[in-house]
């Protein structure tokens, strides 16, 4: 059973027939897109458990996924320890595998059950993070939530008017300031605007670029900082969009921005056919930090719940549709 955006949010709802339908033709654009990898571990495996070779291809083979080197090596003694004895017993295994790399198996909630709940989205620039909120924001719209979208990133000029279209089309309202204004009172403004509207969610965009990496962290950190100080137990949620083409940078990436605010979850962006996918298991296995989205386009229903059956299913087996 697909995972719903009902699930995600913490409904009881069921998903209605049109999101069925969204989630059914996504699921084929995702096995598309994971096609690359894909066939890096399915074809010419040539496998046979009694080869120290054959298991040398499949270490490769998770390696060119950009799955990175600690889970490859996880992945791969979890398999020995299933003594699969043919290749489709070895890709069974490592579905099976894969999945449970993911923290829950990929089955974490958004923290959105407060009133407000504060949404702080996080990552460098060019990866998706405004789409995502528009994106976001419209499905919370959906789903009975109203939303504030807070436009933190003030030192980009485009990035305002942006967010706010964004905004507009997913029918929320719009927090935003002039350029070069302090972007944690951006944020504090927009918390205590949902306070004072009686509004669900508050998302915080947030700059992805300054003029050191440094100067950059502790900028998030004291966004992170107000929030907190405003709202207690804020922000709620963490999330680090990542773009998938970026590989085992985007694990690097997922690694500073943990330590700088304590990420929450990731949405992984861009997953298009020169993306190779297997970043998310990395984040997961060495970070410890769930896939609560995952986007394969730029419309509204190429973002969608993370589903690690799924995500492991289009990865790794050959017999998925």
């Amino acid at each position: 059973m697909s995972r719903s955006w009902a699930e995600l949010f913490g409904d009881e709802e069921q998903p209605s027939e049109a999101e069925a339908e969204d989630r059914t033709g996504w699921l084929g654009r995702l096995r598309e897109s994971l096609a690359g990898s894909r066939r890096a571990l399915t074809q010419d495996l040539f496998f046979n458990p009694a080869d120290e070779d054959s298991w040398e291809r499949v270490e490769e083979a998770l390696i060119q996924a950009d799955v990175g080197v600690p889970a490859t090596v996880e992945l791969v003694r979890g398999l020995e320890q299933r003594e699969p004895g043919s290749e489709a017993e070895l890709l069974q295994g490592l579905e099976e595998a894969v999945t449970e790399m993911f923290p829950g198996n990929g089955e974490g909630r958004l923290a959105i059950s407060e009133t407000p709940s504060v949404l702080l989205v996080v990552g460098v620039n060019g990866t998706g993070k405004t789409t995502t909120i528009g994106k976001l924001a419209h499905r919370l719209g959906e789903h009975g939530r109203s939303v504030i979208v807070a436009a933190a990133d003030t030192f980009r000029a485009a990035a305002d008017e942006q967010l706010e279209i964004w905004a507009r089309r997913a029918g929320a309202d719009f927090v935003g300031s002039e350029h070069g204004a302090d972007p944690a009172a951006v944020a504090y403004d927009a918390i205590q605007a949902a306070e004072a509207r009686g509004k669900d969610v508050v998302i915080v965009d947030t700059a992805g670029r300054l003029h050191t990496q440094t100067n950059l962290m502790q900028e998030l950190a004291k966004i992170h900082r107000v929030i907190a100080s405003k709202l207690d137990g804020a922000p709620h949620e963490t999330l680090l969009v990542v773009d998938a083409t970026t590989g085992q940078n985007g694990l690097q990436q997922a690694r500073l921005f943990n330590e700088a605010v304590d990420v929450t979850g990731v949405a992984l962006t861009k997953l298009d056919g020169s993306a190779k996918g297997g970043i998310a298991v990395a984040i997961a296995h060495e970070l410890g930090i769930p896939v609560k989205l995952v986007g394969v386009g730029e419309t509204l229903e190429d973002l969608q719940p993370f589903d690690a059956r799924e995500f492991a299913r289009a990865l790794v087996s050959a017999d998925s549709g």
